[in-house]
């Protein structure tokens, strides 16, 4: 028998066992980057003249993300060439991820720019692994195999998150749209083939113990050994060892080292069973669900910086830029911040001190180059536009009313209008010694903008030189420059009389005005000037309805007396429930002796604001929260006095409450959480999640290393019933006061303090998830402010989240340029945006998706293009609609 049809006949028998060599590689976690790439050198440097000098030491995955690639070359750039040579062989897999994200917290148009990064980075270097690779995430969101099918994946490989119901480490798993791909389940995680012995024997004895503990699941499939851990070098001789185990296991196995791809390539397919939906059991493996809350200046960050992304400056600049003002570099650079704060490690703060804080200035840098984006976008076009005065402009691909604040020109408030600030006419900059004025006056020349001229009068009888600076339009007798204000003030000072200088800004006094601007045409402008709107007095105009009590016709709150609040009668809402918590960053756990305290021991309440188009109740509650668990004993000892500010808005022509709470918090080991009485009860949640709505009813899946905890996340609100709860980076929920007929009350996690990264043996989870470190970040110390809105009935939470996180934009145009005054630019019907951005070439992309359980047609009138895939792959032509189906994703890219 030739060696070939050997080969034939042993492969009908054996149990193929497919080693994959690998890393797991955080860039950030229990130690900062620097300490982490600083190892990652060291391993490469290592690894990639290994791999080119044994042509045995066939394979090596780089951990699927191609954030570990950039940071290598940043140091050892001349290595480009050899990691181009290995993975274009296909020796070493990279990609498809940038970085290994946590799915549920961070936005659904996060994980598409992430794999986009990742697989143009992979591409350009040899080639990138088409494989949905999530070994370690915190579970899995359910339109995840959507996504993966829109980049041309057919499998993806998963552990945490699956659920009890799955018995195959095969299975079928299917988004709400109904897209499917084959996931591989890793039961006991990617390091089933860590830190393997060298002896022949014991390596054949270590794979036929596990198969043997896994055999429910495994149901003879081809095993898949993950030969790797976390920040783990590659194993010394491991070709050799696996050659001479392969020998030694004769006719039972066959052993090889291999890609994931390869092996995916050849898993089975029939008989598999199906899963619908999001991945978040703990039944196996540690769902490690207390990420979702731990750090609320990072989750609040974050929602932050998204939001001025997706939905101003990119739109904004995609809409009103041509191709060639396009700032495509900026906002890579903002992408890139968020794709790097994207890994689950990061994103999920259960990292070292100086980790946090490093994730929290990218996230500042992303929203401040949004900012920076959007401002430009602003002025540019104040400066094209033919209309004077202030213009209302609208971010969204949709035509929407709001509130603004508007600057107007002298001291008489517009009907309808309210105002929040007054500016006098003249205004005192400075009044300083001789000796500082020489130095700062003329500077302040430089800081005003429209000034026309210096007046310099004095000095007086007690020495006293008045400077004006002429903002008014007068123009004063010396030129508005540094040098000729500073040359006279040198003269005065050589005079010997002048003792003090005052300086003082002369423009026309102006006042701020809250405006109610309606019909804001969508991602266009329109006047918000009472010349250009007929009767700016709002359709639903805010007023007093008691002493503690606002409404606007559309929905009426009032404060009771212990601080609660009720819409529309249904009272008790935003009752704060402050608990203990001896847990750690990834898990929640009550002490042994908790306490609960659910009510201040004073409140005070104002009316601050009465309308016509912004109402404030203003709520001074103080409470005695125990300052800390005591580890021994596990009760909460000590006494944390703390006062809560918590301002509840009413606006002019809107359905929701609008509540902000400030506190600086000083206690520890605890978790705070508002609690909102339901108008029925409930049997099930609705929480937006990327790119639809999940339903989730009241329980969790547990196992034996993690308690189910009915806690779950929500992108930017969660619906329980009638009531919706609208929220900016607050994603952990729970449905709580649970009785016979359900739910009575949905809890909206605010904050939670705890000392550990990971702690020890406790009764939500008895083995350490990470390093046993005590941190004093995680405990959350010093000012917070937490903002949420509550709507009863509300129609459409999308564009209800919309209108309460994004504001319309407000510009002052003065008259110079050839735009008009109102402009109706990109309306999208018949599903929601995500985004709308420039691609590399410049052509205009929005992505839409349908959240809801119907077909739909999505219309965009005037354009055409192409609906393509998120590889670029072109689906079909676009002429103006589509058809779209329930939970369907579309990016239609333009040529109109």
């Amino acid at each position: 028998m030739s060696t070939e049809q050997s080969d034939i006949a042993r492969s009908e028998h054996p149990r193929v066992v497919d080693i994959v060599p690998h890393t797991h590689w955080d860039r950030e976690w229990y130690a900062p980057y620097q300490r982490f790439r600083a190892r990652l050198v060291e391993l490469l440097d290592d690894l990639l003249p290994r791999l080119e000098d044994d042509p045995t030491f066939t394979h090596f995955l780089l951990d699927g993300q191609m954030a570990v690639v950039d940071d290598y070359l940043a140091i050892r750039p001349d290595e480009r060439a050899r990691l181009v040579r290995l993975a274009a062989a296909g020796r070493l897999g990279v990609g498809p991820w940038y970085t290994l994200p946590d799915e549920f917290l961070v936005s659904g148009e996060t994980h598409i720019r992430n794999l986009q990064l990742g697989l143009a980075t992979a591409d350009g270097i040899g080639g990138a692994m088409r494989v949905g690779y999530l070994p370690d995430m915190f579970g899995h969101i359910a339109q995840m195999p959507q996504l993966f099918r829109l980049f041309g994946f057919d499998h993806a490989v998963v552990w945490r998150g699956v659920p009890a119901a799955i018995d195959r480490t095969g299975f079928w798993w299917e988004a709400p749209d109904g897209s499917t791909v084959r996931a591989e389940y890793l039961p006991t995680g990617y390091g089933n083939g860590a830190a393997m012995p060298t002896d022949p024997e014991r390596f054949v004895g270590r794979i036929d113990a596990w198969i043997a503990e896994n055999a429910t699941v495994l149901a003879e499939a081809p095993v898949l050994w993950m030969n790797g851990s976390d920040h783990r070098t590659p194993q010394p001789g491991l070709p050799a060892t696996v050659a001479a185990a392969d020998t030694l296991a004769g006719d039972r196995l066959r052993l090889r080292i291999t890609s994931l791809a390869d092996h995916l390539a050849e898993a089975p397919t029939a008989g598999l069973p199906r899963w619908r939906g999001e991945l978040r059991s703990g039944a196996r493996a540690n769902l490690l669900m207390g990420v979702t809350s731990n750090r609320v200046d990072v989750r609040i960050a974050a929602a932050r910086a998204e939001r001025v992304l997706e939905r101003v400056a990119e739109p904004l600049a995609a809409a009103l830029l041509t191709a060639e003002q396009y700032p495509h570099a900026l906002l890579a650079e903002a992408w890139l911040a968020m794709c790097r704060n994207a890994a689950h490690d990061s994103v999920c703060a259960c990292s070292d001190d100086e980790v946090v804080a490093t994730v929290l200035h990218r996230y500042a840098q992303a929203r401040q180059i949004g900012e920076a984006v959007e401002e430009s976008v602003l002025r540019r076009l104040a400066d094209e536009l033919a209309h004077t005065g202030p213009v209302a402009v609208n971010s969204l691909a949709r035509t929407r009313s709001g509130t603004l604040v508007v600057r107007f020109p002298g001291t008489d408030a517009w009907p309808g209008t309210q105002v929040v600030d007054r500016q006098p006419a003249d205004r005192q900059l400075c009044d300083l010694p001789i000796a500082q004025a020489l130095a700062v006056v003329p500077e302040l020349t430089g800081w005003t903008d429209d000034l026309a001229g210096v007046t310099i009068a004095g000095p007086d009888l007690a020495g006293e030189v008045a400077v004006t600076l002429h903002g008014d339009g007068s123009r004063g007798p010396l030129a508005a420059d540094r040098s000729t204000v500073a040359e006279r003030l040198g003269e005065l000072a050589a005079g010997g009389t002048a003792r003090s200088v005052r300086a003082v800004l002369r423009r026309p006094p102006t006042f701020d005005a809250l405006v109610a601007v309606a019909d804001v045409p969508a991602l266009g402008w329109r006047p918000a000037t009472p010349a250009a709107v007929a009767d700016l007095t709002p359709r639903h105009p805010v007023r007093a309805a008691g002493p503690h009590a606002l409404t606007n016709g559309l929905v009426t709150v009032s404060v009771a007396a212990d601080g609660t609040f009720a819409v529309d009668g249904f009272g008790g809402l935003g009752r704060l429930v402050d608990g203990g918590d001896c847990g750690d960053t990834y898990n929640y756990c009550a002490p042994a002796h908790d306490s609960v305290v659910d009510g201040p021991v004073s409140v005070h309440t104002v009316q601050q604001e009465t309308g016509p188009v912004r109402g404030r109740l203003v709520v001074t509650a103080r409470y005695d929260w125990p300052a800390r668990v005591d580890a021994d004993t596990g009760r909460r000892v000590g006494d944390a006095t703390i006062e809560v500010t918590t301002t509840i808005e009413l606006r002019a022509d809107e359905p929701v409450v609008r509540v902000e709470l400030e506190l600086d918090n000083q206690a520890r080991d605890h978790r705070v959480r508002a609690w909102f009485p339901l108008p029925e009860p409930v049997d099930h949640s609705e929480a937006e999640c990327a790119f639809t709505v999940v339903h989730r009813g009241l329980d969790a899946e547990g196992g034996p290393t993690e308690a189910a905890l009915a806690t779950f996340p929500s992108r930017r609100f969660v619906r329980a019933g009638r009531l919706t709860v609208f929220h900016e980076g607050l994603h952990e929920y729970e449905l709580v006061d649970r009785r016979a007929d359900g739910a009575h009350a949905l809890a909206l996690t605010l904050l939670r303090a705890t000392r550990w990264l990971s702690a020890g043996p406790m009764a939500s989870r008895p083995l350490p998830a990470g390093p046993v470190v005590e941190l004093r970040g995680s405990q959350c110390l010093g000012r917070h402010v937490l903002r949420y809105a509550v709507g009863v009935d509300v129609a459409d939470p999308f564009a209800t989240a919309d209108d309460v996180g994004v504001p319309l934009a407000v510009t002052y145009a003065a008259g110079l340029g050839h735009r008009p005054a109102r402009h109706d630019g990109i309306e999208v019907r018949g599903a929601a945006v995500s985004a709308m951005h420039r691609d590399a070439a410049g052509a205009l992309e929005i992505r839409v998706f349908n959240p809801r359980p119907e077909a739909s047609v999505v219309e965009i009138a005037g354009l055409e293009g192409a609906i393509v895939g998120l590889d670029g792959t072109v689906h079909g032509a676009f002429t103006g609609a589509a058809a779209i189906g329930p939970h369907e994703i579309l990016t239609i890219r333009s040529t109109s």
